[in-house]
């Protein structure tokens, strides 16, 4: 059943899959964001219905590491073979007819995805997995607050690129200073607010304390550090008085370093 078929939001699992993809190109979108295309052959049948989906991307460390990986299954629960590293990111874009797949990396210097990304160059191999399933929020709404950091770029402009003419979206977003501001594209009335942390007098949350929310009938969705979106999910519900049912907050990553993204 399509989104057209099932006009409300509604998760659709899938099969799980590993995938063998090769590093295609290597751009850098900004001085801390790298975008790597990958593809081949294996990425046939790959589907990303939702515009916040994860796949895992495996990173072996050792030899052993890196000969699991040919036996490895995804999903099937604790095993005594050893485990790769494993990240989630958002498949920021992905082609079945030219068999690509963009993934954006925020080089921040350390963590298993962030050390490969820096070194990363067409002609090498990653391992992914999934993704498992999609959360499918169908455009109904009038308007969107999308708010997040680097992280969550990809999934932010995913969302804006799908939302049509007569939507409103305000975005606002968390980054380390100007250059690392993207160009975000869509149909819909955009407002965008760019939150800096080099030198900047204000943070992500105090920011939503003080925004206007959009009008009319409302999505909202956060990704950020754990911590922080849910402080934001109870300013969006406590402050604002949102309705519960349509605010999404999730933990992109931990100040413990636990990273997801």
């Amino acid at each position: 059943m399509s989104a057209v078929d099932n006009p409300t939001i509604h998760r659709v699992m899938h099969e799980i899959k590993r995938r063998r993809l090769q590093v295609l190109r290597v751009v850098d979108l900004t001085p801390r964001m790298r975008r790597i295309t990958l593809g081949g052959p294996e990425l046939a049948g790959f589907v990303s219905l939702g515009t916040d989906d994860h796949v895992k991307l495996l990173f072996p460390q050792n030899a052993a590491e890196t000969a699991a990986l040919e036996h490895l299954v995804l999903g099937a629960g604790k095993t005594d073979q050893p485990m790769p590293a494993m990240r989630d990111y958002t498949p920021r874009r992905y082609d079945l007819k030219t068999l690509e797949l963009d993934i954006d990396f925020v080089l921040h210097g350390d963590g298993p995805a962030a050390t490969w990304a820096e070194q990363a160059k067409p002609g090498q191999f990653l391992h992914i997995g999934g993704p498992r399933g999609s959360m499918i929020v169908p455009d109904i709404f009038d308007s969107y607050l999308l708010i997040g950091d680097e992280t969550a770029l990809p999934a932010i402009a995913r969302r804006l690129e799908g939302l049509a003419a007569n939507r409103r979206a305000l975005v606002i977003v968390e980054v380390e200073n100007g250059a690392e501001q993207q160009r975000l594209e869509s149909a819909a009335q955009v407002d965008v607010i760019w939150v800096l942390r080099e030198g900047g007098k204000h943070h992500l949350l105090t920011t939503v304390q003080q925004i206007t929310v959009p009008s009319g009938n409302l999505y909202a969705w956060v990704a950020t550090e754990s911590k922080v979106s849910r402080q934001i999910r109870r300013v969006l519900l406590d402050e604002h008085g949102l309705d519960d049912q349509f605010v999404k907050a999730a933990g992109y990553w931990r100040l413990d370093g636990s990273d997801d993204e």
